[in-house]
Order: structure tokens, then sequence, then C-alpha cells
């Protein structure tokens, strides 16, 4: 059975023949390539950066540190 990420694929997977082509390869000159060039990584760091799943998470760890310490 092929595997979707880390589950296996289910029976009746609907976008089957999709997921088995695999990720798109553009040549520098396509016109998609053109349109959408790739992002700097470091760029791609800066967006996703201020993303905080668990807010208040950070401070609550910084917290127990900080009485672990004393």
């Amino acid at each position: 059975m092929a595997e979707l990420g880390y589950l296996p694929m289910p029976a009746g997977f609907r976008y089957r023949e999709i997921y088995a082509r695999g990720k798109p390869r553009h040549s520098r000159n396509d016109s998609f390539r053109l349109r959408h060039p790739s992002m700097d990584p470091g760029k791609r760091a800066k967006i996703f950066a201020p993303f905080d799943a668990l807010a208040g998470f950070s401070d609550a760890l910084a917290a127990v540190d900080a009485a672990q310490e004393t």
C-alpha cells in the first residue's frame, strides 16, 4: 500500500493519481516559473516566524525554566 505522508493511503483515496505524480518540476524558462519565481528561504522564514500556534506557550516554558533554576 502506498503511503501519504506517514499514514497509510486509504483504499478509495480520491487523489491517488495526482499524489503518485509527485512534486511538479519546472524548468528555468517555463512560463509558470517566470510568473511565480521561487522565494528566497530567508524571506520564507520571515513570513512564518510570527506564527505562534500555542499563544503563551513560550512564556510558560520560560517561567518553568526560571522556576527550575532557583
